[in-house]
Order: C-alpha cells, then structure tokens, then sequence
C-alpha cells in the first residue's frame, strides 16, 4: 500500500514508523530481525531501508594498492523484500541518483515491481567520501527531482528506451526528503523550498524530513511549504541523541542547530548510558509535541539500534 494511503486510512492519526541501515556485507539479516522485531508492536505502516554510496577500497597487490570500487552495505531492495515477506508491512528502499546510472536505476524500480514494492524513496545522495562536492554518476541523474521524473514516467509505462504497454504498470509513490534547516549546499531557504517544490512539481506524493531538534523549525518548515504551494504530506524525521559524541557528529554531518537544553543536559552526562537517557525524554517530549502539531507519521532514524526507539514509541504510542 502506498505511503499516503496509509496516511488517509489513519484519518488524522499520527502513525509510527522507522528507517534502518543494511547491515554490512558478510553479517546476518538477523541482525535486523533482531532489532525490528521489538518495534512491531507499535504497528509501523511501512519501514525505510538506506541505501549507501559506492566508496574506494584500496588492496594490497604484491606491494602496489590497487583502488576499487566497492559498497560495504548491499542488498536493499533484497532487505526490502524479506522485510516486507517476513512482517507483511510495507518496505521503502532508498534509491540515489548517486553511484547509479539511469539503466541501473530502471532495472532496480523493475525489480521492485516485481517484488510488489510501492513505494520509493528518491534521494540524490551524498557525495563520496573522497569528494567534497557530489558528482553525478556518468550517465545517472544530477538531481533527486530527475530522478523523481523517471519514476514517474516509468508509472506511465515509459521507460527509458521506449514505451512499453501493458496491464500491470508500477504505480509508486514516491517519497523526497526536506530540510527544516536547509541543505547544506543551499545559498537559502527560500531557495531549498524552491528546489523541494521543484521535486513535488515532478510527482513527488509526500516528504520526510532530515532530522532535527527544535521542532519549531519543523513548524516554519511546513509553513513556508505550504506557502510555496506545497501541499503533500510532511513526515518529521526524529534522530534520538546516544552518544556525548552526537553533539558534535551531527551538526557537523547534518549542518543542524540542537538547543541548548538539550545539549546542557547532554554536557552534564557521565557516561553514554546517561546520554541515552537524555536523549529518550528529550525525544519523547519532542514526538509529544509534533503530535499535537498533528503530523501525519512520526519517523525514526533508528541506525540499526531498537532499544530505544521502542521506549520511546512506548511513550507517545
């Protein structure tokens, strides 16, 4: 079922849900069934799973190194489909213009149509660890809104070499992601609601934001989106702080604000256990909120880890 049907179905109630990391190649599945498993009795609509970006490996050969090309965490939409088989609930993969050329990216849309996937992620992806700037996969999409396109005109049973008729056509919804605190390669925020109301313009149905902490700008988000004439659902992304090193992780990776009530309390923390608790209250009160606010999802960055997302769903849910 589609994201924004589930949406409809709740009929203004806030439904959970959860995005988790592929596990790296050669660990267990299990190591996700493990830590979904706690998660289910909060009964998520749909779960996203990430894709990552190719990197550079570098092997030993006789003395030279010789440089490859590898992904460390593989297998998405193969997740996707054992998630969505073990647990009956919707599964969204991520796609990325990055690291993909538009044929890739039609072959693996093909694969989850056949799976019976309904929904899709469109994001354009980070650059490569070895690049300040993102570049373009030659041959793939420079922007998420091009890639939204394709999908889109793949629902119409256009793809990219020719039209192909038939029945049983895809009909994804498609979701993009948004920034309450702006890109960071954005000049403004004017000019990211811009390039976000460019990606709706495209076919996008609905948006999850990056995570953030003051859900004030969460709340001006929305505004000037719906302002710019951006209409489709906005699902808030929520991060719970874990580690003392997250007040410096994050903002540096993310380019977010976090307040300074939260991060006095987190200064004040011992240990990383300590931290974790901190980083559950401020997140329950932080989801109390929004839901008032009435969002339609409240979506979790669980980063493989359940333990305390379930505490926190256990509050709000």
């Amino acid at each position: 079922m589609k994201v924004t049907d589930h949406i409809k179905q709740a009929k203004g109630k806030t439904l959970f849900s959860f995005e988790l990391i592929p596990p790296q190649k050669g660990r267990s599945i299990q190591e996700l069934y493990d830590n979904i498993d706690p998660l289910m009795e909060f009964n998520p609509p749909f779960i996203d799973v990430t894709t990552s970006r190719e990197e550079f490996i570098y092997i030993d050969r006789d003395g030279l190194l010789d440089k490859k090309l590898t992904r460390m965490r593989p297998g998405t939409v193969g997740i996707c489909a054992s998630i969505k088989h073990k647990y009956n609930v919707d599964t969204i993969p991520h796609v990325l213009c990055g690291g993909f050329t538009k044929e890739e990216t039609e072959y693996l849309l093909v694969d989850c149509h056949y799976l019976g996937i309904d929904n899709i992620m469109a994001l354009r992806g980070d650059a490569m660890k070895e690049e300040k700037y993102f570049n373009a996969t030659e041959g793939g999409h420079c922007y998420a809104n091009e890639l939204v396109g394709q999908i889109v005109n793949m629902n119409k049973g256009q793809f990219l070499h020719e039209v192909i008729e038939s029945d049983n056509q895809s009909d994804f919804c498609v979701g993009v992601a948004g920034y309450p605190e702006k890109h960071m390669e954005a000049p403004s925020m004017d000019s990211d609601i811009r390039w976000l109301k460019q990606k709706v313009d495209a076919g996008a149905d609905y948006v999850v934001t990056q995570m953030f902490f003051d859900n004030k700008k969460y709340f001006d988000f929305v505004e000037k989106a719906k302002a710019a004439g951006i209409n489709v659902p906005i699902i808030p992304g929520i991060k719970p702080v874990a580690v003392k090193r997250h007040l410096q992780l994050l903002p540096q990776v993310f380019k977010l604000d976090m307040p300074d009530e939260l991060v006095r309390a987190v200064e004040k923390c011992k240990t990383n256990k300590e931290v974790r608790e901190v980083g559950v209250e401020f997140a329950i009160q932080q989801s109390k909120e929004l839901m008032e606010y009435g969002v339609p999802v409240l979506h979790y960055y669980s980063m493989g880890k359940s333990d305390n997302i379930k505490r926190i769903a256990a509050e709000v849910f």
